[in-house]
């Protein structure tokens, strides 16, 4: 049986590819800071929660990391831990920047130090790219970052790149473009949007309030694109890919499709300058050719059928808060 450790395992990605590596057969160990502060609810939503092993571990102690990984020798990692609000970055850069740029250094220095048949992969992000000449955007594209947690994200890319360049370590990164499902944190958008919105149908709410919706994205769906982070585990060397939907859509367009599938009026959508970001991306999207020709990963999902599957799932679990 195959052991994986999963970092941010009780997050959105962390709990989908949890239930993905234990149907595969795998012993699922979820390295946490500590047990006694997480936020299960989403393992529990699952029904994992019971099927895996829950691990304290300061990810900016490298002997504790050391420590860890002697005791379980995991045939892979998964880094999933960050902090990775945009938005938060910009309030404490210092401790964004310190914790994911440190953490992915000491689990890295770790498999080199110990075992370098420990197959690594890397949560990176498109935000990395920010401002950019030309869509879409490919694993080639030139950087421009736009927030903290850009610049900390693209550190931690390089640092993979170069133990795996310098050290010949299994280690992949998976830029990942905008997905979302019913376990995405309260903070961002997509859940703000639908909680939102079954507010209001409910009462509960008059207003709903956004910053800048004149952006576009390129949204997927969470439960598909973890599947990507497994197979680029299983491919024959490490290496990077974009994992993305191929288009972008208008945060206005969206807004506009759950009001009216709730039924809720187009005056009820306030912009609030206060809630616009320093810098902004005005519009990304990137391609995925390189994961379907290399991994064989296939997505074909239209956003606008992801949001009818979030927002009926949202609604289905709303009286129970």
């Amino acid at each position: 049986m195959p052991t994986a450790f999963i970092t941010g395992v009780t997050g959105q990605d962390g709990a989908y590819l949890s239930r993905l590596l234990l149907n595969k057969g795998y012993k699922v160990v979820g390295l946490v800071r500590s047990n006694s502060s997480q936020n299960l609810y989403r393992l529990r939503y699952l029904g994992i929660l019971d099927k895996l092993e829950m691990v304290e571990c300061d990810l900016k102690d490298l002997s504790q990391v050391i420590k860890v990984i002697m005791a379980y020798n995991p045939d892979e990692i998964y880094n999933l831990a960050a902090q990775s609000s945009v938005a938060l970055s910009f309030q404490q850069p210092i401790g964004t920047l310190d914790f994911n740029i440190n953490s992915v250094t000491n689990l890295l220095e770790a498999i080199r130090i110990l075992d370098k048949k420990i197959k690594f992969y890397q949560a990176s992000t498109s935000e990395m790219f920010g401002r950019v000449d030309e869509l879409p955007i490919t694993e080639n594209t030139h950087v421009h970052p736009l927030s903290p947690y850009a610049i900390s994200k693209i550190t931690g890319h390089h640092i993979c790149i170069n133990y795996r360049e310098s050290y010949g370590i299994f280690a992949s990164s998976g830029i990942l473009f905008n997905h979302e499902s019913y376990l995405r944190s309260n903070g961002f958008f997509m859940k703000k949007l639908m909680r939102g919105a079954l507010d209001i149908q409910h009462g509960k709410k008059e207003i709903l309030e956004f910053g800048n919706l004149d952006i576009k994205r390129d949204f997927g769906y969470s439960e598909k694109y973890v599947e990507a982070m497994w197979m680029m585990l299983q491919y024959k060397e490490g290496d990077d890919f974009i994992i993305s939907s191929g288009k972008s859509v208008f945060l206005r367009d969206i807004v506009k499709y759950v009001f009216k599938k709730c039924g809720i009026p187009e005056n009820k959508i306030i912009i609030n300058q206060s809630l616009f970001r320093p810098t902004e991306i005005k519009d990304i999207y990137g391609t995925n050719q390189k994961a379907r020709e290399l991994l064989n990963w296939n997505y074909d999902m239209d956003f606008f059928n992801v949001l009818d599957k979030l927002l009926e799932e949202e609604a289905a679990n709303y009286e129970k808060g």
